[in-house]
């Protein structure tokens, strides 16, 4: 029996996981799905139905009625909820680097390491030394970050854009003081010669704001390295990633839409799926309002069927919810925004607090063990 309202076949369908369980232990066969190959399970998919920009629906489908639910849907539009369930489900291959291997059972971190004048938290504070920028490198590993993410150009708002000989000249000999110490690099940026640069002196992961589209050659340069890639959401891929005079309709739809979407442009590239990660965004030309509705919902994009990088580190999210704190003072907030995402289901996350970020997720790791293992 369908409880589904009327959808016609042109609207724009999105899942997202609720209902969530600590075990699917001691429920009826069917009742629960698994979220990747992670430790999160969940009895029912929120289904939300736009037409354009306005909601037509949004309900709850339980995980053991979902197939006869969408029955009653369109059949692109069952197709499509079908297949936004399986992605949803799908295993997240991992990330082979050289000699080290990221895993995605559990939530990775990515270390920042920023070698810049003026990035919005900790700018200037890397950039005379690259040995000392570095050992700050091998102290995040130290602390548990899986990877760690070199950037040499400031992507906050208004940020002057850096011309990629200086931007290669802060960021290879850091690299490479990284990479010859086997360490998995990836390199924060969005021009096709720095990503060269980089990949050239040991990096093995481009993480472009992007979403390779800034630079026209960065899809080839990729592809050609056969390294994974994570698309991030901005508003614009012009010189202020920041800049959104259209706004959003749907925040989550919006980016979902733009994040599949590039996902589609870098598989015609002939860069692998299971090389590609995606970040939402967080901050990126979006307020308060629209960055809390993508926290909230951020399992939305397991749909997307890849990996999930959340980055909310420090941001200006967290001053705004607790006083207009400086970024230095964000702590707080940045482990708990790590611990939702973790709670979300995303995949890795990247932080500038490794040792503390690290041990909150040891801790929602012990919880998620306690409670598959629980009878």
């Amino acid at each position: 029996m369908s409880f589904l309202p009327t959808i016609p076949p042109h609207a724009r369908l999105y899942l997202k996981p609720v209902w969530f369980v600590p075990s699917p232990i001691g429920l009826p066969d069917g009742a629960a799905a698994r979220m990747a190959n992670g430790l999160l399970w969940f009895q029912g998919y929120e289904l939300t139905a736009l037409d354009g920009a306005r909601r037509i629906a949004r309900v709850t489908v339980p995980v053991a009625g979902f197939e006869d639910a969408i029955a009653a849907l369109p059949d692109p539009l069952a197709r499509r909820a079908r297949q936004l369930a399986a992605h949803i489900s799908a295993v997240r291959p991992p990330l082979h680097l050289g000699d080290r291997t990221i895993r995605f059972d559990a939530p990775q971190v990515m270390a920042i390491l920023n070698v810049t004048p003026d990035s919005f938290s900790d700018g200037g504070k890397h950039m005379a030394d690259p040995q000392a920028a570095a050992d700050a490198g091998f102290a995040m590993a130290a602390g548990g970050a899986a990877l760690i993410d070199v950037g040499g150009e400031s992507t906050r708002p208004k940020a002057p854009k850096v011309w990629e000989g200086d931007e290669i000249a802060r960021i290879v000999p850091v690299i490479e003081r990284l990479a010859a110490s086997g360490l998995p690099v990836s390199v924060d940026t969005r021009k096709a010669a720095v990503m060269e640069a980089a990949l050239a002196a040991g990096a093995r992961i481009i993480n472009d704001v992007s979403a390779l589209a800034h630079d026209p050659r960065s899809l080839e340069v990729v592809a050609a390295a056969g390294c994974p890639v994570i698309l991030m959401h901005a508003p614009s891929a012009g010189d202020d990633p920041h800049a959104n005079p259209g706004g959003y309709g749907d925040v989550v739809a919006d980016i979902f839409d733009h994040l599949e979407a590039r996902i589609a442009v870098a598989e015609a590239a002939g860069i692998p799926r299971e090389k590609i990660m995606v970040d939402p965004g967080l901050g990126f030309g979006k307020s308060l309002a629209d960055n809390l509705a993508l926290v909230n919902g951020l399992a939305t994009f397991q749909g997307l069927g890849v990996a999930l990088l959340f980055a909310g580190s420090r941001k200006r999210l967290i001053g705004a919810l607790s006083n207009e704190a400086p970024a230095a003072e964000r702590l707080g907030g940045s482990v708990a925004l790590a611990f939702r995402a973790a709670e979300q289901g995303a995949q890795m996350v990247r932080v500038h607090d490794v040792r503390e970020s690290v041990q909150a997720l040891h801790l929602w790791r012990g919880l998620a063990d306690a409670g598959l293992s629980a009878v």
